[in-house]
Formats: C-alpha cells, structure tokens, sequence
C-alpha cells in the first residue's frame, strides 16, 4: 500500500480522493441492493453523497430494473473517478 500511495504527494491526494469518491458510490450501490434503513443517519448521509457525486450520471440510461437502474447509476460514476483520478495521479507522480 505504500507503494501505490507513495510518490508526489499532490499525485497522493488525487488518489486519496478518487478512491474515497469510488467508495462511497460503491457503499451506497452496497447499501441500496442490501435494502438498508434509509432512515439511518449514517446510509442518509452516504445517499447524499452518493447522490451529489452522481449528478452528473443519473438518469442516462433508461433501466426498468430498480437494481440495475442504481448499479448503473452509480457505478458509473464510480468508474469513470477511479479511471480518471489514477490517470491524473500517474501523470503528476511522472513530472
């Protein structure tokens, strides 16, 4: 682990975010399959995360499965932060 974290700490911190912003998508896609209580302060505050940093992503595709809707959603997102956030952390850990 210190390896993949090691290097310029600016190319760190981009690492640190995309992989926290991944992991809250994935927890609520977790928590959203698992039918978790959403009146639970904890899974409400991982919704709105979830949900702000989906915005962009939701509703794109038209699913009529509830569960594939969220993986889809979701996932997406998920992807598309850790896809660009270690390219960008790559190329500041190369300058």
């Amino acid at each position: 682990m210190a390896r993949r974290y090691g290097g310029n700490p600016a190319g760190t911190v981009i690492l640190l975010i995309a992989d926290i912003a991944a992991l809250i998508l994935i927890l609520w896609i977790a928590l959203f399959l698992l039918d978790a209580n959403t009146s639970n302060s904890v899974v409400d505050w991982i919704h709105d995360a979830a949900n702000w940093l989906s915005g962009w992503s939701r509703g794109l595709f038209t699913i009529e499965s509830d569960n594939w809707h969220a993986v889809v959603d979701y996932g997406l997102p998920a992807v598309v932060y850790l896809l660009i956030g270690h390219a960008v952390a790559g190329r500041v850990n190369r300058s």
